[in-house]
């Protein structure tokens, strides 16, 4: 009962992540060269991706398939151990969106075998990437943010316990 509320905002964030997703397909895939929102600034542009961040490691589904279990049990034990305080909101909240950034990527792999990309800072030749990813960057940012500057290590020690 008391993680209901995770379990909607999880769900929620997945829902718009595939929303999305499903709209560049279906509206961004037909059209060569996508669609200009800021001329020479930013576009949506369909991407079938293979890889990982920045389309590294490409082709190595089982390995994006394993490793993503794997963080998502440690964002589950985390999150499960994590002391239930208005502290640790931030956390709590921080592992959500990224919990719901790699199941939103996660979806596309078991599905397709591929992550659908269609947002493109062509600016500064930035790689594609869809809300998922920018879950999972935001997220991991902000967990960095906090354990660098905002949780002293003594609050963190429930993870060993």
């Amino acid at each position: 009962m008391k993680y209901i509320k995770a379990a909607a905002a999880v769900i929620l964030l997945i829902l718009l992540d595939q929303l999305t997703k499903y709209l560049a397909v279906h509206f961004l895939l037909p059209l060569q060269g996508g669609r200009i929102l800021i001329s020479g600034v930013f576009r949506l542009l369909y991407l079938e991706n293979r890889g990982s961040a920045f389309g590294m490691l490409q082709n190595k589904q089982t390995f994006f398939i394993i490793f993503t279990i794997i963080v998502l049990a440690v964002i589950l034990y985390i999150y499960y151990k994590a002391p239930k305080t208005r502290r640790m909101l931030l956390l709590r909240l921080d592992l959500i969106l990224i919990f719901a950034g790699a199941i939103g990527n996660f979806i596309d792999r078991i599905r397709q075998g591929y992550v659908v990309d269609f947002l493109y800072f062509e600016l500064i030749d930035f790689p594609i990437f869809n809300v998922a990813d920018i879950y999972v960057t935001v997220g991991c940012f902000l967990l960095i943010f906090l354990l660098l500057f905002y949780y002293k290590d003594e609050e963190l020690n429930f993870i060993k316990k």
